[in-house]
């Protein structure tokens, strides 16, 4: 499926929760790793404010580009953030959603 970049250049963003690790499997524990260069993968949500609007993401970035110790409150930028639209079917109920997934994310400050 298609994915779509997303023009975080005039918004102010937080972490609002701390990475942590994405995983294939909570009955197994594997971790979901980057198909192209094998990094491991994070889930870190980002509090997104622009025009007046505030929302919560839920974003995948490669521990690769994330630097230790992002706390939430800390005001980060975003490096080549896609929105990619999902479907999958389990059990029967079909579901239905939008993945986001970012290149990088960092600390802005001191």
């Amino acid at each position: 499926m298609p994915s779509f970049k997303i023009d975080v250049s005039t918004a102010v963003v937080f972490v609002a929760t701390a990475p942590v690790p994405k995983l294939v499997s909570k009955q197994t524990g594997e971790r979901a790793m980057d198909r192209e260069t094998g990094a491991g993968l994070s889930t870190v949500g980002l509090l997104i404010s622009d025009d007046g609007e505030g929302n919560l993401y839920q974003v995948t970035v490669p521990e690769t580009g994330l630097p230790e110790g992002l706390a939430p409150g800390t005001p980060v930028a975003v490096t080549g953030l896609k929105a990619r639209d999902w479907e999958n079917t389990f059990n029967g109920q079909s579901r239905h959603g939008i993945s986001f997934r970012a290149v990088a994310v960092t600390a802005l400050g001191a």
